[in-house]
């Protein structure tokens, strides 16, 4: 075992000042970001409830909404009053408030990020939403909730608390306190994953990390060169001294070769000095983010052991969207599939449909049906291919058709059939996945879930004749996070998202 790191940085003596330094420097980061989630944390339930109390009003005392025997009033004429109404309103800002910390808002990591932060406001607000009204319609509430209050305090918290997240985020923002909310990052070793990261750390202001630079793995390797502006700092056997020089409070390792003593003496080095340790998982590329530890006769094991669509209840709710979605998507494709089937015809007589072999789930081949944008017998002298930008096998109209996606409208069959989904990795066709499955790092991982009309990678621009591996990554990406509101997400932005790829 390569213990050098750990005695080379034991013997310049004061290992116990050292160690106080550290300890009061990491109280310090901590006091304040804790102190900014729990002012973040108060000040969302005061909106929340202000926001309630603004609806009261609104509804019941501005005038705006004359209280009169209707559907909605359940036959009460007299609008009740606030008294009455309080545990109505400690109710939903319960249940807003504990929506929010399900959907994990009150993260250190996410106090600088307002999009975020406010996208899980909209996320947790329109659920709560549904929610309270379907409770008012199950439940026999004393009064009974007005439909009326809870659509207009949808409005009024949604907008209390977007208004207060972000002047509490622009105090945040134009502060020294951001520079204490961000933790110093220095990796050991380099390699693409970790060009990856500082990209992202460099391209976005208001990332909760700041890289301080780096150190070469133990023999002064680097798999990969850092980009330029990216410091050195020093070698392996100084990163004790250079950890307390520059403050850090995370450690990563990026890089493949380091051997297990290495490790274990770099991980001793930073339970010393009292920082983080985190390993780039080269050796899981793949599904990382559901790796989770089990004991076998006490040995712990690592591995992935559940994706969210693994489950049989995220299943089932996504095949009852996807039913109610194929139904709606074939009813109102109807009229587009007769005006450009007939176009089609007139350009180029023959079948207007297109049916292709594509594989699907666990390897299942299926034939996918599209609105055809190409010329009859395409593909009869250069076999399968991709079709590629300014394709002179396609259509006239089939550039129009390709853009806007409409060619994929039929596949609402496919998925009324349960070959498809609406949302999941794009079905590729067999004869190229036999020439790039094994040349693609977890290619075949895609075949986890039923493949989509749509598909993350799609709706970020990759489709068609483009970065196979970055479309895996995406499709991995969605596999590990999935949810019905991604789905939502992924959906809504494919009407935005015009296609030219080809």
């Amino acid at each position: 075992m390569d213990t050098t790191v750990v005695t080379s940085q034991a013997k310049p003596g004061q290992p116990g000042a050292r160690r106080r330094g550290f300890q009061a420097k990491i109280r310090q980061h901590d006091i304040i970001a804790d102190g900014a989630t729990m002012l973040a944390m108060a000040g969302d339930f005061t909106m929340i409830a202000l926001g309630l109390v603004l609806g009261f009003w609104l509804r019941f005392k501005s005038g705006m909404f004359p209280h009169q025997n209707t559907w909605w009033s359940r036959g009460d004429t007299n609008p009740p009053s606030f008294r009455e109404y309080a545990g109505i309103i400690l109710v939903g800002a319960l249940f807003l408030f504990a929506t929010f910390l399900y959907l994990n808002l009150y993260q250190h990591q996410t106090l600088l990020r307002f999009r975020r932060v406010a996208l899980k406001i909209v996320q947790g607000t329109v659920f709560w939403l549904f929610a309270y009204l379907s409770m008012s319609l199950v439940l026999n509430f004393t009064p009974p909730i007005s439909r009326i209050y809870v659509l207009v305090s949808f409005v009024m918290v949604m907008s209390t608390l977007l208004l207060w997240r972000g002047l509490f985020h622009r105090l945040l923002r134009t502060s020294s306190i951001a520079q204490a909310l961000r933790q110093n990052v220095l990796f050991v070793g380099w390699n693409k994953d970790a060009t990856r990261i500082a990209e992202g750390i460099f391209s976005d202001p208001y990332q909760p990390y700041r890289l301080v630079g780096c150190v070469p793995a133990p023999g002064g390797r680097f798999q990969n060169h850092p980009p330029p502006g990216t410091a050195v700092l020093g070698d392996y056997n100084t990163l004790g001294e250079s950890i307390q020089r520059h403050d850090i409070d995370i450690v990563v390792l990026a890089d493949l070769e380091t051997s297990t003593g290495e490790v274990v003496g770099l991980t001793n080095l930073c339970e010393l000095a009292l920082v983080q340790f985190k390993v780039i998982p080269s050796y899981f590329q793949i599904l990382f983010s559901g790796l989770t530890l089990e004991s076998i006769s006490g040995v712990p094991i690592m591995g992935v052991s559940e994706l969210p669509l693994d489950r049989l209840w995220n299943r089932i709710m996504k095949r009852t969207v996807d039913l109610i979605g194929a139904l709606v998507g074939l009813f109102l494709s109807a009229p587009i599939i007769a005006v450009f089937g007939t176009i089609i015809y007139l350009e180029s007589p023959g079948p207007i449909f297109y049916r292709q072999i594509r594989t699907g789930r666990s390897g299942k081949n299926f034939a996918i049906i599209k609105l055809r944008s190409m010329k009859l017998d395409a593909e009869k002298q250069g076999g399968a291919q991709w079709a590629k930008k300014h394709d002179d096998r396609r259509l006239r109209i089939g550039a129009m058709l390709r853009e806007w996606n409409l060619d994929e409208v039929p596949q609402f069959w496919n998925v009324l059939k349960g070959d498809m989904s609406l949302v999941g990795p794009r079905p590729e066709r067999p004869e190229l996945i036999a020439n790039f499955q094994y040349d693609i790092p977890h290619y075949n991982a895609r075949l986890a879930t039923k493949p989509g009309i749509t598909g993350w990678a799609q709706v970020n621009g990759l489709r068609g004749d483009t970065d196979l591996t970055e479309r895996v990554r995406y499709d991995l990406h969605y596999l590990e996070n999935w949810s019905l509101w991604l789905d939502f997400l992924i959906m809504v932005q494919t009407f935005f998202k015009r296609d030219n790829a080809y």
